[in-house]
């Protein structure tokens, strides 16, 4: 095990510059690695806050406003509401639904602009009734939406999916293009680990056909290649959480939770899972490319 020790740091320092450079690839492929991870849990944790929150509203036409399913100058009559109302009901997507008066409509107005010079700019009369549909599934939203849209009294009906929709397609492919550029950056580390234990593997090439000669096994000749590979891993794998943890830290927990405290925030069990699908990922990057680059060597 000392000769495996010695040749093992032997061969860190013989190829130094090319081990820092390893080191330096693993961390930035892993650290990019893992901030697609953490993106990819903070989409799905806001997607599942927000959408479970999601409701579609249903306004109904008042004398001052103007819409296709409006009469100028007239309010939605009660059997146009009855009929919106059972439309509505009897949808199979609709989990409940809630009916919001003019009354109730103004108080939740000046309650939202309490203090504000607006709070007195409108009167009960100028308000909307609507109705609040709670949906089964948040995703399933398009069939309530074009059921409603088409009824007479209906002035608008305003679904929250127009705006998340495209703030997590943009999500998604930032989250997709972390990964993609972290896994490019992974290819090209596992290429150089390849090639410097290649070169490391060539430079003892007389060595190793002796050892071959006298009866080493394939696994005395390439562990201390497999260990200066899974060293320089190793400290990749360290900066890489390191980075992780400071990000978590300074850009979430010190930042965004403080300044955005409506949304929900990934946070040290995220983190957690993230490091370890870095280490996983970075154990077997570079203990691949070392059996690989190592076989031909093993033939002597």
């Amino acid at each position: 095990m000392r000769h495996t020790l010695s040749e093992t740091f032997n061969g860190l320092r013989r190829n130094l510059s090319m081990t820092v450079a390893v080191i330096v690839t693993m961390w930035v492929s892993l650290s990019l690695f893992g901030v697609g991870l953490l993106a990819n849990q903070q989409v799905d944790l806001m997607k599942g806050n927000w959408y479970d929150k999601i409701e579609i509203s249903v306004f109904l036409c008042t004398a001052d406003t103007r819409g296709d399913n409006c009469d100028p100058g007239q309010e939605v009559t009660q059997a146009q509401k009855d009929e919106i109302e059972q439309t509505l009901r009897t949808n199979p997507e609709v989990a409940d639904v809630f009916h919001e008066s003019k009354q109730q409509a103004y108080e939740e107005f000046r309650k939202a602009y309490e203090g504000s010079p607006i709070q007195d700019s409108l009167t009960v009369e100028q308000m909307q009734e609507s109705f609040r549909v709670k949906l089964k599934d948040p995703e399933q939203y398009q069939g309530v939406v074009s059921a409603v849209s088409g009824l007479k009294g209906v002035q608008a009906v305003q679904d929250l999916h127009q705006v998340l929709d495209s703030l997590f397609s943009w999500l998604g492919l930032l989250q997709w293009g972390t990964i993609i550029a972290s896994g490019l950056l992974l290819l090209a580390a596992a290429l150089q680990i390849g090639n410097t234990i290649r070169m490391a593997a060539f430079a003892r090439r007389r060595e190793i056909g002796i050892m071959r000669l006298v009866g080493a096994s394939n696994l005395h000749i390439m562990l201390p290649f497999l260990l200066e590979a899974l060293i320089s891993a190793l400290i990749g794998i360290a900066l890489a959480c390191a980075t992780l943890a400071a990000a978590v830290y300074f850009l979430i927990i010190q930042k965004a939770e403080v300044l955005i405290k409506a949304s929900p925030w990934i946070g040290w069990p995220h983190a957690g899972l993230a490091m370890l699908g870095v280490a996983i990922v970075g154990i077997l990057l570079s203990i691949m490319p070392t059996l690989i680059a190592t076989r031909k060597y093993l033939k002597v």
